[in-house]
């Protein structure tokens, strides 16, 4: 029973560290409307299957952002 419980600490982890990359790199993005943008927030918040929905349709369709000085 103690190792299932860490399993599912160990997926839950997980999930929580690629939930927080993919709410970082939609941060550094611009998806060409604000609209856009906060859909995917609440898209990637979805818990443990939203980062993996934002990765496969939504990774692509940001631009970066690019910062002049």
């Amino acid at each position: 029973m103690d190792q299932l419980i860490l399993y599912v600490l160990l997926i839950f982890g997980i999930s929580l560290c690629l939930t927080m990359l993919a709410l970082v790199d939609i941060i550094k993005k611009d998806f060409g409307s604000p609209k856009v943008k906060l859909l995917w927030h609440f898209i990637a918040l979805i818990p443990l299957i939203g980062w993996l929905v934002y990765l496969i349709f939504g990774y692509r369709k940001g631009r970066k952002k690019s910062f002049t000085a």
